[in-house]
């Protein structure tokens, strides 16, 4: 489920017209580096990698919108944000990688 998540996302990302080449570049190779962290917390805690793989979906879906609501986009985020909290410590840099995609999500999406 996780592996089909990331996918998704990133055949979002290679599709959007919303993102610099740069930028695509950048979440593709996140988007990457966040898979095998989900894959490893999903061994100790799957339903928090679910979580965390569906707001990270949702957060792709509403920030590359043609049609974009700024309000789903920060709610999406907020989601996202709130999905790793708890795993600063034992997942750093779960929360790093997650942390930089919200950036960079938010900067397209508002």
């Amino acid at each position: 489920m996780i592996r089909d998540s990331i996918e998704n996302i990133e055949k979002k990302v290679r599709e959007t017209d919303s993102l610099k080449e740069q930028d695509k570049q950048e979440l593709l190779k996140l988007l990457s580096n966040l898979e095998a962290e989900m894959l490893s917390l999903s061994k100790t805690h799957p339903e928090q990698a679910e979580s965390i793989a569906g707001f990270t979906r949702v957060s792709a879906h509403e920030a590359t919108r043609t049609d974009k609501n700024e309000q789903l986009v920060r709610l999406s985020l907020k989601g996202l944000n709130s999905s790793i909290e708890g795993f600063e410590t034992s997942h750093e840099e779960l929360v790093k990688i997650v942390n930089s995609i919200s950036v960079i999500l938010a900067n397209m999406g508002l």
